[in-house]
Order: C-alpha cells, then sequence, then structure tokens
C-alpha cells in the first residue's frame, strides 16, 4: 500500500471504528467477539483498500464485509458454545423510560433470533438501511428481505410477550 493510501485507510477507519463495533456487538452480542470481528474485518479492509474505497458507497461495503465475517464465524464450531449468565435486575414495567435493564432484555431477544433474521434488523432498523441496501449487503432478495424481517419482528414480539409474561405474571 502506498503511504498516501495508508494515510486515507487510517483516516477512514479511525473515524468508523466505534460504529462498527457498536454494530459487531450487536450482531453478536458479546463485546470481545465484536473485537474480534472488527479486528478481522479492518484487516480485509486493509488487504482489499483499493477496491473497498471504489465501492459507491464505502460505508455500505464495509457494513457488509463485517456482516459476512460475524456470519462466517457462527460456521466455526467453537463459536456454537453458547455462555450461560445471571439474568440482569428487571426495572419497573410502568417505567415510562426504557432503562438499562430494558436494553439488557432487548439485547438478550435480539441474541435469540437465527443469524440471518438478526443481521436483516440490525441492517434495517439499527443501521438505517433500506430493504435495497440489506438485500445487497447480505446477497439475498428485496423480498427475502422483507420477510425475514417481518418473521424476524413477529417471533422478537412474541418472545418479548413471553418474557414480560414469565416476569410479571398474567398482567401483560
Amino acid at each position: 500500500m502506498k503511504p498516501g493510501d495508508e494515510d486515507e485507510f487510517r483516516e477512514f477507519v479511525s473515524a468508523r471504528l466505534d460504529a462498527l463495533r457498536r454494530t459487531a456487538y450487536l450482531l453478536c452480542r458479546d463485546w470481545h467477539t465484536a473485537d474480534d470481528l472488527v479486528s478481522i474485518t479492518v484487516g480485509r479492509i486493509y488487504r482489499n483498500w483499493r477496491r473497498v474505497r471504489a465501492a459507491d458507497n464505502v460505508d455500505a461495503y464495509v457494513r457488509g464485509m463485517l456482516t459476512h465475517a460475524w456470519l462466517d464465524e457462527r460456521r466455526r464450531p467453537w463459536r456454537r458454545e453458547h455462555v450461560s449468565e445471571e439474568l440482569p435486575d428487571r426495572s419497573d414495567p410502568a417505567s415510562p423510560e426504557p432503562s438499562l435493564a430494558d436494553r439488557e432484555v432487548l439485547w438478550d431477544l435480539l441474541g435469540r433470533l437465527a443469524p440471518r433474521r438478526r443481521a436483516v434488523v440490525v441492517l434495517r432498523f439499527y443501521c438505517d438501511l433500506s430493504v435495497e441496501q440489506t438485500a445487497e449487503i447480505l446477497g439475498i432478495s428485496t423480498g427475502t428481505v422483507k420477510s425475514q424481517a417481518a418473521r424476524a419482528l413477529e417471533h422478537l414480539r412474541l418472545l418479548a410477550t413471553e418474557e414480560m409474561t414469565m416476569e410479571y405474571g398474567r398482567r401483560v
């Protein structure tokens, strides 16, 4: 890589590192794995910098690289282990503001989605991408994005209802 290209690469990565890390966390729900995914992605960006910067939408291209890195990691045998932790304290259901515990529940529910559905939800609703952009990043049709998003949201609603019923009894 030429020195000018390397400076441009460093500026690009430093400007987007936090956003990539947050997106990776939403996909995998583990900060250590998120850091690994970002490292893998940054390495791939470095190796393919000319192709990356030539993309029409560089940010979308990089999010696609990150998403594919996560999907690749999910296929590895050692990633099939599931860590079990103690559930966090729950907040008052009448509380008008979402608390940290509410966000933890949402992340837990998001983690129960199948990897492809989780990727669709994160790209569509967290990254605020269009159906077409999401389809392009994941290499699927727009119809598949729409159906996966609808099924994922339906599943999240069902899981949230079950979670609330378990937590607060029959008041839900």
